[in-house]
């Protein structure tokens, strides 16, 4: 196919050794392998990344600069926002993840640190093609969301707080919800293996092509997990 035929171009011994320095493979290759993702994606013939009624969503931070240089921090001003996480407080962005049980990701949605985790999941477009249950941490309680999301056809699984009534919750919930470390790997190797988080951005534009080249580089190497059952 398409996509065969170009990555035998851009990755053999025919292709010059400078398109495989860090640099071109991270802001050339890496970019052009996610706009071919998203092509085959759509139509189902390179990456059948299909929702199988169990997906998890999470958020994690990704900031741009220490906290010690948020006054003077410049980049991206007006943009970037202080948010706190259950890491402490930081400023720039989240990433906003939805991931079926294999460790395929669903979709993505980057917005600033202060929005809540809860705001994405009252976007359609997010949520497209999601069905089945969606687990997720504390962080999403709500009951007008939960509401929203079951008349939609997702039941929201969740923990509960501890100043919360306890509600009965099955033993196949419970299960899950311990396999959401599942999305929290994943939340790790883009941030420790793809360095989808740094301070040495020059732009907005520099750091959405960094970004899409890490979710690219995670997607195109993913080593694909049996479906949970």
């Amino acid at each position: 196919c398409d996509y065969q035929r170009f990555q035998r171009t851009m990755f053999n011994l025919k292709c010059p050794l400078v398109f495989r320095s860090l640099k071109l493979q991270r802001f050339i290759v890496w970019p052009m392998i996610f706009a071919r993702n998203l092509r085959y994606n759509r139509k189902n013939t390179w990456l059948k990344t299909v929702n199988r009624s169990i997906s998890f969503v999470d958020s994690t931070p990704l900031r741009v600069c220490r906290n010690q240089r948020i006054l003077i921090h410049k980049t991206f001003e007006g943009l970037a926002e202080c948010g706190k996480c259950s890491m402490g407080w930081f400023f720039g962005f989240k990433l906003h993840l939805i991931i079926n049980d294999k460790g395929e990701i669903l979709n993505f949605m980057f917005t600033p640190g202060n929005v809540d985790d809860r705001e994405p999941l009252k976007q359609g477009k997010f949520l497209e093609n999601i069905k089945g249950k969606l687990c997720a941490d504390k962080g999403y309680i709500g009951q007008a969301l939960f509401g929203n999301l079951f008349l939609d056809g997702i039941q929201l699984v969740t923990k509960v707080k501890d100043n919360m009534k306890n509600s009965l919750m099955s033993i196949a919930d419970k299960i899950l919800l311990r396999k959401r470390v599942l999305i929290e790997t994943i939340n790790d190797e883009l941030k420790s293996i793809a360095q989808i988080e740094h301070s040495r951005h020059r732009s907005f534009n520099n750091f959405i092509a960094n970004s899409l080249s890490a979710i690219a580089q995670h997607t195109a190497f993913l080593k694909r997990s049996p479906p949970l059952t």
